[in-house]
């Protein structure tokens, strides 16, 4: 195993430094990177690896998270709040209705596989969106108009809504049973609940740190561990009630962002952004590694067209969502892009559907594979590139 963590951070950083060379986004090369190593090409990774992949990426994903949550102040929030809310929700839902309509007519899928299919696409990557978003904050982007707190905020929400869609039609397609409301109200709960229990989290870390003297490298080790027990309720109780673990790690990093002295705040964030060098890494050419290149070729070109009018279909979805705001066309176009990148939900959910034996599996997993390759290059050089629109 040892060696392949060396052969992912070499062969990562090889590909980072290719794309830089190309002058396109370092995370094109880290997928590429992942392809080329994983079972489906050189077959460089220890299975072994391989088996805990999905458990590294979410801890990448956690890792960008809390820095995220390091980032935002809840002053920004409640000035999106309106607009973050629909963001959340209607997007994802414009394109998987695309799906349901067109899904039938290229992959002669039926009506809730082609759901199902919708509900892995149109799941927004926060591992390639909020790290753009937090470095605009960073750097001043968007002052005046709140745009990557608002991304931030809605693309982490968007991710959950379609995952308990996701969850619900696939237990519609292995029963055979009716899609039940309880299953569709499980969505507004896993995100109130989620934020309710990150904030307690969030606020019994900060009195404890406000407290005690503690050097900021164990606040850190606290707040990672923490959030894992966030997702550890999260599958306790998801027989009983829908609690959104992820949410809840976001939650508890905007309280501590909010209620520390801003020195410690941003040394906390400085510290994390530190940790996000490797875990980007390891995110992205697990990712990649993931990627079967057989399945890809066979879904062919009437994949790409579907893709393509998810795509449109979302962007409608996103002028919907702000309307009645004081964005420009370009700053709504803005907001558009990026909403454009698939990654870690598709990597994470796209194979399920085929270990579930359902005869969509295949089509599932092969469009999942294709949307990684192209939106998520795209949807990164997109927001990197038009980010002089929210200026």
């Amino acid at each position: 195993m040892l060696t392949s963590v060396a052969y992912i951070f070499l062969f990562g950083l090889l590909g980072s430094v290719a794309s830089k060379f190309l002058k396109i986004p370092s995370l094109v090369g880290m997928l590429f990177a992942g392809i080329l190593i994983g079972p489906y090409a050189l077959n460089l990774l220890d299975p072994s690896m391989l088996s805990i992949s999905a458990d590294l990426r979410t801890f990448a994903l956690i890792i960008i998270l809390i820095k995220a949550g390091l980032s935002l102040k809840i002053s920004d929030i409640k000035q999106v709040g309106r607009p973050a809310l629909f963001m959340s929700f209607v997007p994802a839902t414009f394109e998987i209705i695309s799906y349901v309509i067109f899904a039938t007519l290229i992959l002669d899928l039926s009506l809730l596989e082609g759901a199902l299919l919708g509900a892995v696409l149109a799941a927004v990557s926060p591992a390639v969106v909020v790290p753009r978003m937090t470095a605009l904050i960073e750097e001043g982007y968007g002052d005046r108009t709140k745009i990557p707190q608002l991304i931030t905020a809605s693309s982490s929400c968007d991710d959950i809504f379609v995952i308990v869609l996701f969850s619900s039609f696939l237990g519609a397609l292995e029963t055979g049973a009716a899609l039940s409301f309880t299953s569709l109200i499980d969505v507004p709960i896993s995100i109130v609940l989620g934020i309710v229990v990150g904030a307690t989290f969030g606020f019994i870390l900060a009195l404890i740190f406000k407290k005690f003297s503690i050097r900021n490298t164990i606040k850190i080790i606290v707040i990672i561990s923490c959030s894992f027990l966030l997702l550890q309720i999260e599958n306790t109780f998801e027989n009983v009630v829908q609690i959104s673990g992820l949410i809840g790690v976001m939650s508890l990093s905007i309280v501590l962002k909010n209620r520390l002295k801003d020195e410690t705040a941003l040394n906390l964030s400085k510290m994390v952004s530190k940790l996000w060098v490797a875990f980007e890494l390891l995110l992205f050419v697990l990712v990649g590694a993931t990627v079967n290149i057989e399945y890809t070729i066979q879904a062919g070109f009437g994949a790409l067209i579907l893709i393509a009018i998810g795509l449109v279909f979302r962007s409608c979805g996103v002028f919907v969502a702000l309307l009645g705001t004081k964005l420009t066309k370009k700053e709504k176009l803005y907001c558009a892009a990026s909403y454009i990148p698939k990654a870690t939900v598709q990597a994470a959910i796209g194979g399920v559907a085929l270990a579930a034996g359902l005869s969509c599996g295949e089509v599932v997993l092969s469009v999942s594979v294709i949307a990684i390759i192209i939106t998520a290059p795209l949807g990164a050089i997109l927001i990197d590139k038009l980010k002089n629109w929210i200026a």
